[in-house]
């Protein structure tokens, strides 16, 4: 659980700016933002691995970025209320590292 929205920005500026993958969670971070999604629609629509969308849900999980709904197959995962009310931070680190912002 998050604090503050210092400590959002330093957890987003490290899982998008600051370590390998960054983009490829940025972009599920995305995703999310216009439609909560399970782990297969995600991958199509992103034309990512399954495998690899997991891993990094796996990881936006474990630091509190994404939740989830549901259980199997149909685990659905959604951003958390903090990345909700905090958006804009993503973005501008989105931006700040070349990205363009869009809903998927």
């Amino acid at each position: 659980m998050f604090h503050s929205a210092a400590s959002i920005k330093r957890v987003l500026w490290w899982l998008i700016a600051g370590s390998r993958g960054g983009e490829s969670r940025g972009r599920i971070i995305v995703a999310l933002k216009g439609t909560p999604q399970n782990a297969n629609r995600l991958a199509e629509t992103l034309t990512m691995d399954y495998k690899t969308v997991r891993h990094h849900l796996g990881v936006l999980k474990k630091n509190n970025i994404v939740t989830t709904v549901g259980e199997g197959y149909g685990l659905t995962y959604f951003l958390s209320t903090e990345v909700e009310q905090n958006y804009a931070l993503f973005e501008d680190i989105w931006e700040g590292i070349g990205n363009k912002v869009k809903s998927a």
